[in-house]
């Protein structure tokens, strides 16, 4: 029986000439379909060449399916938070500059059209219309975005490129001198007075404050250990949770000079049993961000400091007390709670009796500075 007629190689493409005169590229995509160039030429060679082209990018798996943005920003930019995983506060956060900053440009657009112009107009605008630290992280919220949509072959390139556009210069936060910290801590009253010393000298985050209870605290050593944080979002409700970061969990030594005002605090304020809270108001539920605002805001204002003054920028006195007492940058790390530098810092350590030893150098430092404070209101009286 003779062999059946050789089946012919279907070609990559072909080119047509239409009734305009003008030439029309088809060729045959990864997935089998037929698909055209997006556009027509004015000559035949143009269409070749293009051609050509697709071919190689094919070849060399840099072909994008030029239907494959045609996905909405919104609904993958959405879909794209909800898959992260990420802690409450930051997912609320992320929200926040899409719903203020980044939808209402890019809302209603698809992904492919959202390109290097359209970026560097939106950029441009919004610095007229809000602060730099906002546009910083609105950019870096987008570029994220736009970066998973290329790992996910639906663009062929990120179109944020604006270099440094992420970068926020945040101006030098204050420090209190031990002095304030004491005008503030006795200013703001009895109750609360053991939150402004842990964030100053633990230094503690006011999310980790809210979380600790009775079982956290230990008088001999005189300690909190840090298992948990309860940040709260914008609409009032806690969320408990792991700490910020790894790093965070922890135990945090203290100076001896709070000895008396933390038991005070346990004998007066604390919830009662081993798991109430250390930090709850006069009416007894945990206290909140709006309430305590109010306290601080009388509180700093007494003590003579500055009104950008923050709770959070206690954090600032602990460090620099660190370092004058001798602590290694690992030391101050591993108090704060932080994580970052890694690679510099993977052969220095910092165990429970160096962290003892930085406790007793703060303790030392502020009752130095208190005698000299002493001394002066004592002669200036005489």
């Amino acid at each position: 029986m003779a062999g059946g007629k050789p089946q012919r190689r279907r070609e990559f493409g072909t080119v047509r000439q239409l009734r305009s005169g003008r030439w029309q590229a088809r060729y045959w995509a990864p997935d089998g379909s037929r698909r055209k160039a997006p556009e027509t030429f004015a000559t035949k060679t143009e269409a070749q060449t293009w051609l050509t082209l697709t071919k190689a990018d094919i070849e060399r798996n840099h072909w994008v399916d030029p239907n494959a943005g045609a996905v909405n920003f919104e609904h993958y930019a959405l879909k794209w938070v909800s898959e992260r995983g990420l802690s409450a506060t930051t997912d609320e956060l992320y929200r926040r500059l899409l719903r203020l900053h980044v939808l209402p440009t890019f809302g209603s657009v698809n992904l492919d059209q959202i390109t290097p112009p359209t970026v560097r107009t939106w950029r441009a605008e919004l610095l007229g219309a809000t602060g730099a630290t906002t546009v910083a992280k609105s950019y870096r919220l987008l570029k994220a975005i736009m970066e998973t949509a290329a790992d996910d072959e639906l663009i062929r390139r990120n179109p944020c490129r604006i270099r440094g556009a992420g970068s926020e210069k945040a101006k030098e936060r204050p420090t209190a001198t031990v002095a304030q910290v004491d005008a503030l801590a006795d200013a703001i009253g009895p109750r609360w007075r053991l939150m402004v010393y842990l964030g100053a000298y633990g230094p503690m985050r006011p999310e980790e404050q809210a979380a600790l209870r009775r079982r956290n605290v230990t008088l001999e050593p005189l300690a909190v250990h840090i298992t948990e944080a309860a940040p709260e979002l914008t609409t009032g409700r806690r969320v408990e949770g792991d700490p910020k970061s790894a790093a965070g969990t922890r135990t945090l030594y203290l100076p001896g000079f709070l000895y008396i005002d933390v038991k005070r605090h346990l004998d007066w304020f604390a919830e009662k049993g081993p798991d109430g809270l250390l930090f709850v108001g006069e009416k007894g539920a945990p206290f909140r961000r709006s309430t305590f605002g109010r306290k601080w805001r009388r509180a700093r204002a007494k003590a003579g400091l500055p009104d950008d003054f923050r709770f959070y920028d206690l954090r600032h006195t602990g460090h620099t007390l660190s370092t004058q007492s001798g602590a290694t940058l690992k030391d101050t790390m591993v108090r704060a709670g932080q994580s970052s530098e890694k690679a510099a810092l993977i052969y220095q350590h910092s165990d429970d009796k160096r962290q003892q030893e930085v406790a007793q150098g703060i303790d030392a430092a502020v009752r130095q500075q208190r005698g000299v404070e002493g001394r002066k209101t004592h002669r200036r009286k005489a």
